[in-house]
């Protein structure tokens, strides 16, 4: 019988430490596979077809590589406010006369701020400076992790009061596409200066637990327990946030600046069902763009004088 026991304690022992060993090799992985700054992000394209461009598209492609040769940036930096004290930077494009007008415009998960090119052209175009920063752990900022758009409402901040410093009469617009969409809607529930007058949001999700849960089920079949919440144990060890407060939807709800929602109804990636959703937690004056057939990240490519139309009478209205 004393044997049995004894046997019994070994099996669960074993059980344990496997299992415990399991946890802990899940959440590493997941961590390094979507969260860790310098590892391979393949799977965003994995399966994907590259679709031939269209003539629209060649000439948008041409005019945004034109901007980006013939108007000169300057280099921004800033410090982060956490202890990590990150080096940040943004690419500054000031109009050549003087002008209250600002755009803060947000690269995607995995993005630098170059890929923001068309965003930025027409802002610039529009006659506002534009402040295109590379996110922590993005392009030419230091990290070590993705902020998915929480830790980087924090670094918004620093932007925003950067341009302030300037001029106190700026007025800012933030827009910010995919993860920065997200970014800009964690940034909206945060203690905003008179000055941010307007949000543009395209893409965004609802929080970081929700589109790792759907990425989960989408890109492996795997369930949001245990595999999220072992990655979640990781997050919060090494990059020291916690995806499951790493919501847009609560801060949207916090918001008193005026948001435009817009989302594209073949979106797959960051899911469509989102988007109502956002619209519904925010207590602001607000818009809702739906932009027929167009994926992720795709509104402004697939449909850009409906997407710039809104654009402009949304912002018109907070604008002096």
């Amino acid at each position: 019988m004393k044997k049995r026991k004894k046997m019994i304690a070994w099996i669960l022992v074993v059980l344990s430490v496997v299992l415990v060993g399991g946890y802990f090799a899940i959440g590493n992985y997941f961590y390094d596979l979507a969260v860790n700054a310098h590892t391979n992000k393949s799977f965003l394209t994995a399966g994907s077809k590259q679709k031939p461009l269209s003539k629209k598209e060649e000439e948008r492609k041409k005019e945004n590589k034109a901007f980006l040769e013939d108007v000169k940036s300057d280099a921004w930096y800033v410090t982060s406010s956490d202890k990590l004290k990150l080096k940040l930077y943004a690419a500054d494009y000031k109009q050549p006369t003087k002008t209250n007008k600002w755009a803060i415009i947000v690269h995607g998960y995995g993005g630098q701020s170059t890929d923001m090119a068309s965003w930025t052209r027409h802002f610039y175009n529009k006659g506002y400076n534009v402040v295109t920063p590379d996110l922590r752990g993005h392009g030419k900022s230091q990290g070590d992790y993705i902020g998915m758009g929480w830790d980087d409402r924090k670094d918004m901040l620093l932007w925003i009061d950067k341009i302030i410093q300037k001029d106190p009469q700026v007025e800012i617009v933030l827009l910010g596409v995919s993860m920065g969409g997200a970014t800009v809607m964690n940034t909206s529930g945060e203690k905003l200066p008179s000055n941010v007058k307007a949000i543009v949001e395209d893409c965004g999700f609802t929080s970081t637990g929700d589109v790792f849960a759907y990425q989960l089920k989408q890109l492996y079949g795997l369930p949001k327990f245990p595999v999220l919440y072992a990655a979640n144990t990781f997050v919060k060890m090494r990059a020291g946030y916690d995806i499951f407060k790493s919501s847009a939807i609560k801060q949207v709800a916090k918001s008193k600046t005026p948001i435009l929602f817009i989302h594209g109804d073949k979106d797959t990636f960051v899911p469509f069902k989102m988007l109502n959703p956002l619209y519904d937690a925010a207590k602001v004056e607000k818009e809702k763009l739906i932009v027929h057939g167009a994926g992720h990240g795709e509104s402004e490519k697939v449909n850009p004088d409906l997407y710039w139309s809104h654009v402009w009478d949304f912002v018109g209205k907070y604008m002096s």
